[in-house]
């Protein structure tokens, strides 16, 4: 599913800018939870971008499903990362004037994915899975945290990505709330998605298929976790 060749990234700046990631190279297969953890600074966030096509790198490959993202202009990187990524945001980013419902189509309005009464039917199904289809009419503001982050996951699955990227998505959310939505997450790797998730958790380990680990730009550990640790959890059913 993704391969990355002596990726690094440099942000431009005062004495030389800063070097966010240096020379990592690693590969994932498809359909795995990967948590990706480390220190504020260690290049986590820098990371995913580059592997969703938010950010390019300054030196290296980047390749997804077959496709090597450094060959793409931005117009052909816009148009693959609509329709192979879903992004989960720490605050949820949210339209506030558009309905929830309104929301999670959007992206197939974009894409041009689904006409329009088949968009809504899908983005209510998405909304079912997640459990607060009740909530479809209402605005963002007239729900909880917990129920955005679940309308945030609804919208990231709108046009049926393969790669699910994830940064920091429980950072907002209390402890009960923030295992429901990695249960979540979870549930998509068992679908088949690859899910990289951006994390502070320390005890990860209980519910990712696998564990990498940055410190100051490099790769330092990458564990699979046995299956033994890795429950399974409510399986999501619209696809």
């Amino acid at each position: 599913m993704i391969e990355l060749v002596n990726l690094s990234k440099r942000y431009p700046g005062p004495n030389g800018g800063t070097c966010a990631l240096q020379a990592l190279s690693l590969t994932l297969p498809t359909g795995e939870f990967v948590a990706i953890v480390g220190k504020s600074g260690s290049g986590k966030s820098t990371l995913v971008n580059l592997i969703a096509g938010i950010d390019r790198p300054t030196e290296g490959e980047v390749h997804v499903a077959g496709t090597a993202l450094q060959a793409l202009d931005e117009s052909r990187l816009a148009a693959w990362r609509g329709r192979n990524v879903g992004v989960v945001f720490q605050f949820f980013q949210l339209l506030p004037t558009l309905t929830i419902l309104e929301n999670v189509m959007l992206p197939m309005d974009f894409c041009a994915t689904y006409p329009k009464p088949l968009a809504r039917q899908r983005a209510l199904r998405l909304l079912s899975d997640v459990g607060i289809a009740e909530h479809a009419d209402k605005l963002p503001s007239a729900l909880s945290g917990g129920q955005q982050q679940r309308a945030a996951i609804a919208r990231a699955l709108a046009n049926d990505p393969p790669l699910i990227v994830a940064d920091e998505p429980t950072g907002n959310l209390d402890t009960a709330t923030a295992d429901a939505v990695l249960a979540l997450l979870a549930a998509l790797a068992q679908r088949g998605k690859t899910v990289l998730m951006v994390t502070h958790e320390r005890d990860v380990s209980r519910i990712a298929d696998r564990v990498i680990t940055l410190a100051d730009g490099h790769l330092v550990d990458n564990v699979r976790m046995s299956p033994a640790t890795t429950p399974r959890v409510r399986e999501l059913h619209c696809a």
